[in-house]
């Protein structure tokens, strides 16, 4: 099993995440979103992106595809719940953040000046904090267990001061989910040096 990943990118940093969280240690080869891949790779995934997953026969490279399927591999702790009612609701509310958040992931994270980024970083500061009550209502987004929601929010989180959002500003319920995450060792272990580098001290 190998993982290509952005040493720098959110749909990187959450797979990351899930092997954190799991425990599994795999080699992971760096590789950034903006360059092309090797050829041999490139014709195991035409589309050029990144993260990727290769494990034996499969090659996976959507990060909630990657992230469901170390999850049914690693079961153990479970980050969807074993009820199907629940994890239909869990895959809704990833598909609503993907859709959301995720998309204003290009202008953020190219830093691209201009209308396209003020809008990204307004747009989603004003989710957010829309979101401000739901962050207060369980220890973990919407759930008492830390799930594959938080392993996908956390990476937003942890970035939002780099992009100039700052942290603080999005209300004491969201400071406070966004520490406890923060402070799992695991999320700590997932962290790349130029993750590290987004959030000094």
């Amino acid at each position: 099993m190998t993982l290509y990943s952005d040493p720098a990118g959110a749909d990187s940093h959450r797979v990351r995440l899930v092997f954190a969280e799991k425990g599994i240690r795999v080699p992971v080869i760096n590789v950034r979103s903006t360059e092309r891949l090797p050829d041999d790779l490139l014709s195991l995934n035409p589309r050029n992106l990144i993260p990727m997953l290769s494990d034996r026969e499969l090659v996976a490279y959507h990060p909630h595809i990657i992230m469901e399927y170390l999850d049914e591999r690693f079961p153990h702790p479970p980050l969807l719940p074993l009820d199907p009612v629940a994890r239909a609701r869990v895959r809704l509310t990833l598909h609503r953040i993907e859709h959301d958040w995720y998309t204003l992931l290009p202008h953020l994270e190219n830093r691209n000046r201009g209308a396209n980024l003020e809008k990204s970083r307004q747009h989603l500061r004003e989710s957010l904090i829309s979101s401000a009550e739901v962050f207060s209502a369980k220890p973990y987004f919407l759930s008492d267990e830390f799930s594959l929601v938080d392993c996908t929010i956390a990476p937003i989180l942890w970035r939002v001061d780099f992009w100039e959002i700052p942290l603080e500003t999005l209300g004491k319920s969201i400071v406070d989910y966004a520490d406890r995450l923060f402070r799992r060792p695991a999320f700590r272990a997932s962290l790349t040096p130029d993750e590290q580098r987004m959030r000094p001290g």
